[in-house]
């Protein structure tokens, strides 16, 4: 029967075989994160539309054309089109900034939905869901080539080793304005040649040339100065050393001059993991460094680093076998009306053990039940019926092997490692 009402485009859902592959990159997001005291922080999904507006950017698609706003009388809210505007205004609001101490910043991470009216294709979703991290304290080359060490053995523990580490800088603020300038003399002769959309980004944020994908204009962009010809000292500095750290982690790198990144607040080291397998949307994660962000929020010079990743993309890209198995532990084969009865006595005792126990609901031939337990993927089965229950002993058959053994239930506990 065809349903009536269908999950809205550019949304899905999750669906109970796949969810074992979500908790397992959960799960290793909080033991790899964990292992460099990264906290965990939950913040809300709708925020004040002007906080994406300061931090992201007026002029980014993102603020001009992609977000989900709701207008109520005089207030404005808007659907997170990404988390890093609020890590820093939670950081702002709750004066977190005062439990910084010298050489110790602050380190967060978060997972959850992030909203944007986007042309749902392969890997881009208009709901979509993210692991990200934010370093607030430290502007030391050190926090970013460690942040990025950090993610690369992510990666490797996911089984992504088909991927690449795509570095730049865009310098400093001065840094920006003095090449924003020649972009601008640049694009100016040659703005009839571009698309309609490169058109208007070369007037409002000329930086923003550099993400189109229309291959005419991202051949002639191939001759556009470049940003890295307009650093000055100390940020120049900074790329070095980041640099270096990261040649002394044996991590392997490119430098991409034209990744500029999509958000305004962005500064020095940015980012991105590409990987193959995903067609044009090939980045799996990207960052940098927003020295600057927490101060525009309200807050003290405090300086940022940090990135997200899109686990859509992620899950595409591991290995079928990344996953946390979901199936029973242990399937009851009810025989009988008594059979039922001490099954639900006996599931009772098993799952206050931690064991995950499947039974049937209302008594059923053994053959069905039999066949229902193979579908589990349980590794065992047993057997409760009149006779098991009065001599407290119960076939336990290994649903692999075939081979079948009589337990108590103390051995039961023993041969399915329940401490007891």
């Amino acid at each position: 029967m065809k349903a009536k009402y269908a999950a809205l485009r550019g949304t899905r859902d999750l669906l109970p075989d796949e969810i074992g592959r979500w908790l397992y990159l959960e799960n290793r997001v909080r033991d790899v994160f964990g292992r460099y005291r990264f906290q965990e922080i939950r913040t809300p999904v709708l925020e004040a539309t002007e906080l994406f507006a300061r931090s992201v950017g007026e002029s980014t698609d993102i603020v001009h054309k992609e977000m989900y706003t709701l207008k109520r009388g005089d207030e404005s809210v808007s659907l997170r089109p990404e988390n890093t505007a609020s890590v820093v205004r939670a950081f702002v609001q709750h004066s977190l900034h005062r439990s910084l101490a010298e050489g110790f910043p602050a380190r967060y991470y978060y997972i959850g939905p992030m909203f944007r009216y986007e042309r749902p294709q392969k890997g881009r979703q208009r709901q979509f869901h993210q692991i990200g991290a934010e370093v607030l304290g430290s502007a030391d080359p050190l926090c970013d080539a460690e942040t990025m060490e950090m993610l690369c053995r992510f990666l490797d523990e996911l089984g992504i080793t088909d991927r690449e580490l795509v570095l730049n800088s865009l310098g400093d603020p001065d840094c920006r304005v003095r090449y924003r300038a020649a972009l601008v003399d640049w694009l100016q002769p040659r703005r009839a040649n571009l698309c309609e959309d490169c058109r208007r980004k070369s007037a409002d944020n000329p930086l923003r040339v550099f993400d189109c994908k229309v291959e005419p204009d991202q051949a002639l962009l191939a001759d556009a100065p470049e940003i890295l010809s307009f650093l000055g000292d100390e940020a120049a500095a900074h790329l070095d050393q980041v640099r270096a750290l990261l040649d002394r982690y044996g991590i392997a790198y490119r430098i991409d001059p034209r990744m500029v990144r999509g958000l305004d607040y962005y500064q020095r080291t940015v980012f991105e993991v590409v990987a193959s397998g995903l067609g044009s949307q090939n980045a799996i994660l990207g960052g940098g460094r927003y020295d600057g962000l927490v101060r525009d929020l309200g807050g003290p010079e405090v300086p940022g680093f940090g990135f997200a990743i899109g686990m859509e993309r992620l899950i595409a890209l591991m290995p079928q076998d990344r996953s946390v198995a979901g199936d029973a532990d242990l399937v009851l084969v009810c025989l009988g009306q008594e059979g039922l009865d001490g099954g639900v006595n006996l599931a009772r005792r098993l799952r206050s053990a931690g064991l995950k126990v499947a039974m049937p609901m209302a008594v059923r031939p053994m053959g069905v039940q039999m066949r229902r337990a193979g579908r589990t993927g349980a590794p065992f089965a047993l057997f409760v019926g009149t006779q098991e229950l009065a001599e407290g002993r119960f076939g336990l058959k290994n649903l692999e092997t075939g081979q079948q053994e009589t337990v108590d239930e103390h051995e039961l506990f023993i041969r399915l490692g329940v401490k007891t």
